[in-house]
């Protein structure tokens, strides 16, 4: 494969990243030096225990922090060489987010939710693609209800397709089960996994939960701001043992 083609495979890659709070005797390193890619298309998950830099990784990723050292990725794009007008635009035309708490704005419908980044954007919705990312989410008839009228699952299903709505280039999910109990978290996550299969999604999810990073095509192991291991095809089991020798 050529190298233009590898760069259009990945959706997105850290480069030498660095991220450093504090100095002298009160330094901590975030991330330290890490390399890491995301494909198109696949499903990762980042994992680690409590402070092993893996949310820290998302953040600079998403552009949603800058980084001490390194460069980040998007595409081809080298987010440090954007401003930070450059970098909202970015975020809101080309990346994706859920997040633990949903973030949904109460006055609105689930249909003005999915729709609000686009309308921001003085965007119009593919009407098809739109219509394809509610069926996946099973919303279809709660659509006109406001968040407070729809369950915790329903809720995240609704920031779900926030996200995939605008046919990002990337999806980013920090712990998006981790307000849910089993049975919703693993709804959430088929919803997640179909996005991939059957839309062509690229998501990169950071969580802690061995059962959640199972539905991943790769999990990525962080530890002191490392990356100290890398999981093809991951289970419950063979993740949860890897958790063990990492501190989780």
């Amino acid at each position: 494969m050529s190298q233009t083609s590898q760069q259009t495979a990945i959706a997105a890659r850290a480069v030498g990243a660095s991220k450093i709070y504090g100095s002298g005797e009160m330094e901590v390193r975030a991330l330290d030096n890490i390399n890491a890619s995301f494909n198109r298309g696949e499903f990762s998950a980042i994992m680690g225990a409590s402070g092993s830099g893996k949310s820290t990784l998302m953040h600079v990723l998403a552009g949603l922090d800058r980084l001490t050292e390194g460069s980040v990725f998007i595409g081809d794009i080298d987010l440090s060489t954007l401003s930070d007008k450059e970098l909202t635009l970015l975020r809101r035309d080309s990346v994706g987010f859920v997040f633990q708490a949903f973030n949904l704005i109460p006055t609105l419908t689930a249909a003005e939710n999915i729709t609000l980044p686009m309308d921001l954007a003085k965007r119009t919705p593919d009407a098809d693609w739109l219509d394809r990312v509610i069926d996946s989410v099973g919303l279809r008839d709660r659509l006109h209800h406001r968040p407070d009228e729809l369950s915790g699952g329903q809720q995240q299903r609704v920031a779900v397709a926030r996200a995939l709505a605008s046919q990002p280039e990337i999806v980013f999910a920090d712990e998006p089960t981790g307000n849910l109990d089993s049975r919703t978290s693993s709804e959430i996550l088929d919803f997640i996994r179909a996005a991939v299969d059957e839309l062509g999604q690229t998501i990169v999810m950071v969580t802690h939960d061995a059962n959640a990073a199972a539905y991943a095509d790769r999990a990525v192991f962080l530890a002191d701001g490392h990356i100290v291991d890398e999981m093809i095809d991951p289970t419950a089991d063979r993740v949860y043992d890897r958790l063990k020798t990492l501190g989780d």
